[in-house]
């Protein structure tokens, strides 16, 4: 099991990509999950939560995503 846990929310696979790469390549024993909507961040962390899965260490949130914005996901984890 890896160290540490990051969320990678980002809609442009190229840069999705590029940041996977930069993270395993800097952090090779870090668990990345990458989501490409808001909508599909948030079910993933509810998953977490309902299988008793710790949540990540930290959230890489694109602020201009299509759909739910990384605005309103932020507002919805807030409450």
């Amino acid at each position: 099991m890896s160290e540490y846990c990051l969320l990678l929310v980002e809609d442009n696979a190229a840069e999705a990509m590029l940041l996977q790469e930069a993270f395993q390549e800097a952090c090779g024993g870090l668990f990345l999950q990458v989501c490409g909507t808001g909508d599909e961040a948030l079910g993933w962390l509810e998953s977490r939560l309902a299988g008793g899965l710790p949540l990540p260490d930290l959230i890489l949130l694109d602020l201009n995503l299509p759909g739910m914005s990384g605005r309103e996901v932020l507002t919805t984890l807030k409450n």
